[in-house]
């Protein structure tokens, strides 16, 4: 393999899940900057259409599809692995980065509430990983990023259901890493902290909050979703073939001060 090489992904597949804004659109737009083909996975099938349109003029070379669906529920995950065979894709890369929450005192939570966090953010990812391992154990080369927290490593204050899934998913990531690394699947995750997304918007227009989050944020800023993505997209690398079960915090130094 040449040096060239190892920092390209060409002729690979990746599925992209919650690709169509933040931190997934910028993962699928690095990727495809890599040489990567990509399948671009959301719920929002008209503002996926419009997305997708945006990278296959950019990107013309590659091969950007996308498939609209609801990655927490069953069938709709069944389906994708159905479009995905029907257009004889065969992935070498998984970013599970679909996610979502709802930030509340633990004792405001409904039942139904924070079983559909696990079901977004935890299950989703599992049942994803189960059914592209026919697939990526064939490349014996194969990646998966799964998108995770800070949250899931000290408390913050995102509400105590999104940490237990994000914990949850770095610790499908661990198990994953060593039970499928002789399948030739690395399993690898992110860590971000206050990425600029449509999410954290609300958060960080209160002044005073947005404050108290850079005090505690030793490179004094909000982090952006390319900075995020340009860690999935070399967790996806060649050039990383020897990292795996690992999380990598993408937090502008966060971790090492506390909230």
């Amino acid at each position: 393999m040449t040096i060239a090489s190892r920092w390209r992904l060409d002729g690979r597949t990746a599925l992209v899940t919650g690709a169509s804004r933040g931190i997934g659109l910028a993962c699928a737009r690095e990727l495809a900057l890599l040489g990567g083909d990509v399948l671009l996975v959301a719920r929002d099938e008209v503002h996926l259409e419009t997305v997708r349109a945006e990278l296959v003029d950019e990107f013309p070379d590659q091969d950007i599809a996308a498939f609209a669906g609801d990655m927490a529920e069953r069938e709709q995950r069944l389906e994708l692995f159905d479009w995905i065979a029907d257009r004889g894709s065969s992935l070498s890369l998984l970013i599970n980065n679909v996610g979502g929450n709802q930030r509340k005192p633990t004792l405001d939570y409904r039942e139904d509430e924070y079983r559909a966090l696990f079901e977004t953010n935890v299950f989703s990812a599992f049942e994803l990983c189960r059914l592209a391992h026919a697939q990526l154990a064939e490349h014996g080369a194969a990646a998966i990023v799964n998108v995770g927290s800070v949250s899931g490593l000290i408390h913050v204050r995102t509400g105590s259901p999104y940490g237990m899934t994000k914990a949850a998913l770095h610790q499908l990531t661990r198990n994953l890493a060593c039970e499928w690394a002789g399948d030739g699947i690395r399993v690898n995750a992110v860590a971000p902290w206050y990425i600029r997304t449509q999410r954290s918007e609300p958060a960080l227009a209160d002044p005073e909050y947005l404050e108290e989050v850079l005090e505690h944020t030793p490179l004094q800023r909000i982090g952006e979703p390319e900075e995020v993505a340009a860690a999935v997209a070399f967790l996806c690398l060649p050039a990383a073939s020897y990292i795996t079960g690992e999380c990598i915090a993408v937090d502008g130094g966060f971790l090492r001060y506390g909230f």
